[in-house]
């Protein structure tokens, strides 16, 4: 099993940036590493669907984002530290949500359903 655990979320103002966190843990990385997964970032507003951000292939060399943060994001991800960020630029209020962090063995998705692991999330609150 893999344990996924968002941190950097925070109260910020129209404008702001925020690089959001996932760490990753578990014993089954003795056998399958982190690179196994194709890593994720979901959010969901209060009352509204959980909808895509990005994602991030198993080592980084393709990524996705959804064209509403085309540009202004960036996912990446640090294998060695089993870990994956969400650089989140230029943020705007619509923005609030939790953010969540997702991975799946293989490949990219853009689909929250493909992704078996999950964090808890973050919270990102954008002001004005």
């Amino acid at each position: 099993q893999v344990q996924l655990v968002e941190s950097g979320g925070g109260l910020v103002q129209a404008g702001d940036s925020l690089r959001l966190s996932c760490a990753a843990s578990g014993r089954t990385f003795s056998t399958y590493p982190f690179s196994t997964y194709a890593m994720g970032w979901f959010r969901q507003a209060p009352g509204k669907e959980r909808e895509f951000v990005a994602a991030v292939s198993r080592f980084g060399g393709t990524t996705d984002y959804a064209d509403s943060v085309k540009d202004r994001f960036t996912i990446s991800r640090d294998n060695a530290e089993n870990t994956v960020y969400l650089q989140m630029n230029s943020l705007k209020p619509e923005e609030t949500a939790i953010y969540y962090c997702a991975g799946r063995p293989g490949s990219v998705s853009v689909l929250s359903d493909d992704y078996g692991y999950w964090g808890q999330g973050t919270r990102v609150t954008v002001s004005s």
